[in-house]
């Protein structure tokens, strides 16, 4: 088989095939087995009708074309492969030239598909990297036990005009044009979340019990989203939570200590580790803007518009123009980075490793409530485990190119994230733990250790998990 490569622009190259009557001979002989098994000719059984006998009574026109068809595929991607391609999208395939009959001619066909462009990184000790530093204050820790104490405190009615942080019980309706559109009623709702209709802070601050209302705002549901409307409030009760006292009887009410000063020592305990593994988020996020601001990076116009296609499509929103632009900037964005990071995967010959792979797809599983076993399967049937691996080697990318990059922090302090970034030495010895099982199925291989992978892999919160590969 011969291939040719002809760069139409950064990111989109035509590929020709040249494939000889040879290569092309267990297509056909396929062909002939399949149109045996599918067509009844007298005097022959099913199955047993000779090529030549096809050849006359179908014709070699149908032979080819399913020869073609069954083929044109494994042609593809073999000769992708030997031209070092990395198709991003599906091609479009245009069959030039076919055998005109049995024993002579070619199968030539052009294939044009969106590539990953070819970009150059910057070198990465070149870059510097600065976070916020991860001093725990006093205040951070009150912070801490305040949000403990809320967890305990109680709703007391109070007899005074609702302000920022009370819970008011309301009735709400809303009206556009005159007629009544919505209505909620009995709702508790804590002025200042922000979580209802716009405005509706304001306009219960200030309000007693048993009085009313009214405001326009947007809606933010239903088939009146968006639309302007006049809203009436009343507050029915208004409430304020009270908290318990900060003590060594609260102390023991709400944690496994005695006293308050052992409580406290605790909560400035998680508040640095959560400063710690920030740090580790904010590297990763620091790294990859960096290395988008060194680099120019074409992104295929053809994925980005499949992407968006697919999104709206899901959300059945096809139509949906405004929709449509930030779901734009959104895929492009995502499949610039993947370009990135891929790239970044290969400049630092990054490798998952069976065990990587598995921790990762055990944590995804868990995200979407299902058995990892049936998550798996789920995947391998559907055939995104090779994606699966990718994920795992582009977040394991910024990993390991953070661990050649001294990351400080604005105090000028050196900081030391081992514990989320790994080292080399933890990867050759993780490489050479599961170098005897690397090649099992990977559905197998949870299947015969689901319990203690289970029991193994970290519950890591999503801002470790972010960063760790």
């Amino acid at each position: 088989m011969k291939s040719a490569v002809e760069t139409l622009d950064p990111t989109k190259v035509k590929l020709t095939v040249e494939v000889e009557y040879d290569e092309l001979k267990p297509s056909i002989e396929h062909a002939y087995k399949h149109i045996a098994e599918q067509v009844n000719i007298p005097g022959f059984r099913k199955g047993k009708v000779p090529p030549r006998v096809i050849d006359q009574r179908v014709g070699w026109g149908a032979v080819i074309e399913h020869a073609v068809n069954d083929g044109l595929s494994g042609f593809y991607r073999q000769a992708a492969s030997e031209e070092s391609l990395r198709p991003l999208g599906q091609p479009e395939v245009e069959v030039t030239e076919i055998p005109a009959k049995a024993g002579e001619g070619q199968l030539v066909f052009t294939a044009e598909v969106e590539v990953r462009p070819e970009i150059t990184l910057p070198a990465l000790d070149s870059l510097a990297i600065t976070v916020e530093p991860a001093e725990v204050t006093d205040e951070d820790v009150t912070e801490r036990l305040d949000a403990l104490r809320e967890r305990f405190g109680t709703l007391v009615g109070v007899d005074r005009p609702a302000a920022e942080g009370d819970f008011v019980v309301l009735d709400l309706t809303a009206e556009i044009d005159g007629e009544e559109v919505d209505s909620v009623s009995g709702v508790s709702y804590q002025i200042g979340s922000g979580n209802m209709l716009e405005g509706l802070d304001e306009a219960l601050t200030g309000l007693s019990a048993d009085e009313t209302t009214t405001f326009n705002a947007p809606l933010a549901g239903g088939e009146h989203e968006g639309q302007e409307a006049s809203v009436t409030v009343t507050a029915t009760s208004v409430k304020q939570r009270d908290l318990p006292e900060a003590d060594d009887d609260f102390a023991q009410l709400a944690s496994e200590f005695d006293t308050l000063e052992e409580l406290n020592a605790d909560l400035r305990e998680q508040v640095a580790s959560i400063k710690t593994s920030n740090q580790a988020v904010a590297a990763r996020d620091e790294l990859l803007k960096a290395l988008n601001d060194a680099v120019e990076i074409p992104v295929p116009s053809g994925v980005v518009e499949a992407e968006v296609h697919r999104h709206l499509e899901s959300e059945g929103r096809l139509e949906d123009e405004t929709h449509r632009a930030e779901v734009t900037v959104e895929a492009t964005d995502a499949i610039r980075n993947q370009i990135l990071l891929d790239t970044l995967a290969e400049q630092l010959e990054i490798k998952v490793a069976q065990n990587e792979l598995l921790e990762y797809l055990v944590s995804a599983s868990r995200q979407y409530g299902m058995d990892p076993n049936q998550f798996i399967q789920s995947l391998d049937q559907g055939g995104q485990i090779p994606a699966m691996v990718g994920e795992v080697a582009r977040s394991k990318s910024l990993a390991v190119a953070l661990r050649q990059i001294e990351v400080k922090d604005s105090d000028g302090n050196v900081v030391d994230l081992t514990e989320f970034i790994g080292s080399d030495d933890e990867d050759a010895a993780a490489d050479e733990s599961v170098e005897d099982v690397a090649a099992e199925p990977v559905e197998e291989a949870l299947v015969d250790d689901s319990a203690t992978v289970a029991a193994e892999a970290p519950v890591e919160d999503d801002e470790k998990d972010a960063t760790k590969a």
